[in-house]
């Protein structure tokens, strides 16, 4: 199985009663694609399912990858019990897109939210270049469908949006229905300290930083990585699916 980026955590109820599910995911979602990878989803729907009850998701994410995020939003909006999301930290890219299925949407004070348009590295003619741009296109649209659902914005003005690479501090999430509130002194699990696991100014930082890294090191990479248009259609499926 591929490293995990994600970790639930029982913890006791209050008062004697059932323990809350929660969960953290954190760091890049899934190192490598989980295109044609039914091992890792079908573990973590099994773990998703294998609990009854509410369900907390902590997300501090700097984004990864799109079909894995489509994947996971979709099974907790599939999920029987109520969802609800918070943020400590950074919730960007394709974080942000499993962010949205939250019921709840709660934010630090601190914590950032990112949306921006889909990419790819491709290879191949003018027709191979054609076929990716009406790939991205499409998979914008599908993810323009979770950001619609959750804010009720029209498409038009979060396709500007993304098109803008747009940073949203929480209040700002808030405004335009991406979060619905901000977290206040819910400390995070496994921590002593705030939502943020402490100075919530300097976490936020530090995400962004880190994020800034390794979009800059997918860049650099990318290069390297060649992927075909076929391929980027077979993945669109998958997402549509």
């Amino acid at each position: 199985m591929k490293q995990r980026f994600w970790k639930w955590m029982d913890l006791a109820g209050d008062d004697g009663g059932p323990p809350s599910r929660e969960l953290l995911l954190e760091g890049t979602i899934a190192e490598e694609s989980w295109f044609d990878d039914d091992v890792t989803a079908e573990a973590f729907r099994d773990e998703l399912n294998g609990g009854s009850g509410d369900v907390t998701i902590w997300i501090n994410s700097p984004g990864g990858d799109c079909i894995a995020a489509s994947r996971i939003y979709t099974m907790l909006m599939e999920y029987p019990g109520h969802v609800t999301v918070k943020i400590p930290g950074l919730a960007a890219s394709a974080a942000s897109v499993v962010a949205m299925a939250g019921e709840r949407v709660l934010m630090s004070p601190t914590a950032m939210m990112m949306v921006h348009n889909p990419a790819t590295v491709v290879f191949g003619d003018h027709r191979e270049m054609s076929k990716a741009m009406e790939v991205l296109d499409e998979v914008k649209e599908s993810i323009i469908n979770a950001y619609e659902i959750k804010t009720g914005m029209s498409r038009a003005k979060i396709a500007r949006l993304m098109d803008d690479e747009t940073w949203m501090n929480a209040r700002k999430a808030v405004e335009l229905g991406f979060a619905d509130g901000l977290l206040s002194g819910t400390p995070m699990p496994g921590s002593e300290d705030g939502p943020d696991g402490g100075d919530g100014t300097f976490a936020a930082r530090g995400q962004m930083r880190r994020l800034v890294a390794l979009l800059s090191a997918d860049a650099g990479e990318g290069r390297g990585r060649q992927v075909s248009a076929d391929d980027l259609m077979a993945r669109l499926e998958l997402i549509r699916r």
